[in-house]
């Protein structure tokens, strides 16, 4: 099982400790694309600080974050799965995972970044700012600029197992599952019962305590009707879809009766 996650806006603070070390970051086939955000972006944070903010999409009580993007050669690296923070990352609660689900997590997590492409929970990267949204003076839109990577190096990383895709749309569109991987990949959203409406902020908790339990439980559903029935059992309502056609995803409502 492969789960996609978006990242989360607010990240913690790296603190000290070793600097990136781009080469030792998972999906190795992604280095060459990493680097030229990562220069592109560093040099874009230390000149022009407005620009900068501009470029970025920042207000002006988040005029920090361009000197920490000025400095990220050079700043420590923690774990993704420490850096990344926020509401579905509370919920997925990495920390107080036990033991084996915590290496569970290490094989199964991929977390989805403007600058980096993907990374696993475990990879050291640097505390950063900057959305897959951002469009580069060079590079252009991200989005654009990782399909192409993303589109050699990510089937290879599904395996042959199930994908399960809890991106955001901005992430989804840096790399869409084509062909036999697309059929084993299942989307998820998450609905308010009594009203059938889609919720937004508690969106991502529900995916995080989803994941956690799945993690939790061990469970290792091989395709995506193996994956309705985990959840099931695990106490989650869920209504699938199953794809009309070949080269096709499935689609899962995650059903939520209080919104929290």
């Amino acid at each position: 099982m492969l789960v996609l996650l978006p990242p989360s806006e607010g990240k913690a603070s790296a603190g000290e400790g070793a600097p990136l070390d781009i080469g030792s970051l998972s999906l190795p086939g992604l280095t060459a694309a990493r680097e030229a955000v990562l220069g592109e972006l560093v040099e874009l944070c230390a000149g022009n600080e407005e620009k900068a903010r501009e470029v970025l999409g920042l207000s002006e009580g988040l005029r920090g974050e361009v000197a920490k993007n000025a400095g990220l050669l050079t700043a420590g690296a923690r774990p993704a799965g420490e850096i990344y923070t926020g509401v579905l990352y509370d919920a997925l609660g990495l920390a107080t995972l036990d033991a084996a689900a915590r290496r569970r997590a290490a094989r199964t997590l991929l977390v989805f970044s403007g600058l980096w492409g993907a990374v696993r929970v475990t990879d050291r990267i640097p505390s950063y700012r900057c959305s897959m949204g951002v469009k580069l003076p060079a590079l252009g839109a991200l989005a654009g600029h990782w399909r192409a990577p993303m589109a050699e190096v990510l089937p290879e990383a599904a395996g042959d197992g199930l994908v399960l895709d809890l991106r955001s749309a901005a992430y989804a569109a840096a790399w869409k599952p084509k062909g036999e991987v697309a059929e084993r990949t299942a989307t998820v959203r998450v609905l308010h019962a009594p009203t059938r409406k889609v919720v937004s902020h508690f969106n991502k908790a529900t995916k995080g305590r989803m994941v956690r339990s799945l993690l939790t439980a061990g469970a290792a559903p091989k395709d995506p009707a193996a994956l309705v029935e985990a959840l099931r059992e695990l106490g989650y309502v869920v209504e699938a879809e199953a794809p009309g056609r070949a080269g096709k995803g499935w689609a899962l409502d995650v059903l939520v009766e209080e919104v929290h």
